[in-house]
């Protein structure tokens, strides 16, 4: 990325990441039949939610980690060409662990 971004507050920058082009018996899937990718990869972190006293809470994610979130979650932006979603902290399912 050329553009340097920092999501605000508790808001995260997520690059989907596709899913398999075909199925596990061979079946290629056609664009029109494919879902969108729950799983993304985080790209960048804001600096947490202010909470009610003033004080921050710490993200529990960080650039690079693998996350599950909702299929209808964030907002769809493009950067420099790139898709990219932009989304709440509260709305990130897990953290897949490898």
């Amino acid at each position: 990325m050329s553009k340097s971004i920092r999501p605000l507050n508790d808001r995260i920058l997520l690059k989907r990441i596709e899913a398999e082009q075909k199925t596990s018996g061979g079946i290629l899937i056609p664009d029109n039949a494919k879902e969108k990718p729950v799983e993304g990869k985080v790209i960048a972190v804001g600096n947490g939610k202010i909470l009610e006293d003033g004080s921050r809470q710490i993200p529990a994610v960080k650039s690079g980690d693998k996350v599950l979130f909702g299929k209808w979650s964030g907002n769809e932006v493009k950067i420099d060409g790139q898709e990219y979603l932009l989304i709440k902290e509260e709305e990130i399912l897990a953290v897949i662990e490898a």
